[in-house]
């Protein structure tokens, strides 16, 4: 990954992380790793009782890489690894948890300009 395609990733993280705070959702950890397994969850965060894993895709206005829409880049394959994750994150985290009742998976997608402004943005709720 280029040092360019990283900076964005962190800030366009850095924009979730906080929006989804200022919504009411408490932001339990950020690019979370698990033992044994390869790769990250974005954030995990905690939406009235619902633990949330959140996959953060984020693009340049105009970049000619990837989908018209940043959320498309999660393929099913992608959904089958994070899922994996979440399973191997929940087990390395069995009792430290906040109470929860429910998992759900959401995506958010982001294109931002060379300024780096936010040109759009998708939500998208229980995603897969």
């Amino acid at each position: 990954m280029t040092e360019i395609r990283r900076h964005l990733g962190e800030q366009v993280e850095d924009m979730v992380a906080a929006s989804l705070a200022r919504r009411g959702m408490a932001i339990v950890a950020r690019n979370a790793r698990a033992t044994g397994t390869r790769g990250e969850i974005d954030l995990i965060a905690l939406d009235r009782g619902e633990l949330v894993f959140v996959e953060v895709k984020g693009r340049r206005e105009g970049g000619r890489l990837g989908p018209e829409r940043p959320a498309l880049a999660v393929t099913r394959a992608k959904q089958a690894k994070l899922r994996m994750l979440a399973r191997a994150w929940l087990a390395d985290h069995r009792g430290e948890l906040p109470r929860y009742y429910g998992l759900r998976f959401d995506v958010v997608g982001v294109i931002v300009d060379r300024a780096g402004a936010v040109r759009d943005w998708e939500h998208l709720r229980a995603a897969f």
